[in-house]
């Protein structure tokens, strides 16, 4: 039986999933609304299957469209690879990336790997999913991003954890606070002050709670955020001291925020790149990926934010 649609089809179809309109997508591939809707009810016909469901405000993708949507998109990186091999030229100059990563690493490093990246390729498109840790897994090994960074994954059998760097946790607090002049805080120390956490369901309260579970006089929350970022806007508008991520933390030259080492005990984590095994990645999403796996290559094991800086 032949199958009455074209490549122009999956497109049209990869659009509208992703902006979820009509309009939007028809205007991305420069082609007017009702050539669009032609393309999406051709390849619904030829499938014989319904794939989007409209109302007048939104297009939302049905439950066989979702599991199209996974497959065509590895279909399209997949033909994105063949045609860089056939052409030999840098097919990565356009594109599209999906990256998910822990909200800790975004601000003062992600962010910095981004601007470089974007340098070199200004036409790819990066998009950024920050969730919670276990989220961003789940996002990697469903493949709804092409790969992700974070400090869970390196005993799940489907994932491939590449270790970037080994950081500690430190103290944060204002420049005015009667920490910021100690050279390093215990964390029974900490707990004599107004403390901010993260909420429960974060995987780094799960880490910190449990590498504290013996600890007397550990400190206790009387305030608590779902990220790390809206935790430092507390402490920089002096609301309390926190402990987090030292990649969480900006450089040396920040006006108002500064970190002190913890102690007693020192609680690292490992970042890493995930990915899902056996998945290829796009062209345009292997060169992030190298981006980001140039920082082990060239600095080893860092042990803090200042070697990645």
């Amino acid at each position: 039986m032949a199958i009455n649609f074209n490549l122009n089809d999956l497109q049209a179809f990869r659009a509208v999933a992703e902006l979820s309109s009509f309009r939007k997508a028809a205007d991305a591939l420069n082609v007017s609304q009702p050539a669009f809707s032609r393309r999406i009810e051709k390849l619904e016909e030829a499938l014989g299957v319904q794939l989007l469901e409209r109302t007048t405000r939104r297009v939302s993708l049905t439950s066989v469209g979702r599991d199209f949507d996974r497959k065509v998109q590895q279909l399209l990186d997949e033909l994105d690879h063949m045609l860089l091999g056939i052409r030999g030229v840098a097919a990565t100059r356009m594109g599209e990336v999906t990256i998910a990563c822990v909200p800790s690493t975004v601000y003062y490093f992600v962010s910095q790997v981004i601007s470089r990246y974007h340098e070199r390729y200004p036409k790819v498109r990066v998009k950024v999913f920050d969730a919670s840790a276990n989220e961003v897994l789940t996002a990697v090994s469903r493949s709804e991003a092409d790969f992700g960074l974070n400090f869970v994954g390196s005993q799940e059998p489907d994932i491939e954890f590449k270790p970037l760097m080994e950081e500690r946790f430190v103290a944060a607090c204002r420049r005015d606070h009667a920490l910021a002049k100690k050279r390093r805080v215990t964390w029974t120390e900490l707990a004599q002050y107004d403390y901010i956490s993260v909420s429960k369901a974060s995987g780094n309260r799960l880490l910190l709670d449990q590498a504290l579970s013996g600890l007397a006089g550990r400190p206790q929350s009387i305030y608590e955020t779902q990220h790390v970022t809206t935790m430092l806007g507390l402490v920089e508008a002096g609301l309390g001291v926190a402990a987090v991520p030292s990649i969480a933390m900006p450089g040396a030259d920040h006006p108002l925020l500064v970190s002190v080492p913890l102690f007693d005990p020192i609680i690292t984590r490992k970042i890493g790149l995930i990915r899902r095994k056996g998945r290829a990645l796009s062209p345009a999403a292997q060169q992030l990926y190298a981006f980001f796996a140039e920082i082990k290559a060239k600095r080893g094991k860092p042990a803090g934010r200042r070697a990645v800086a």
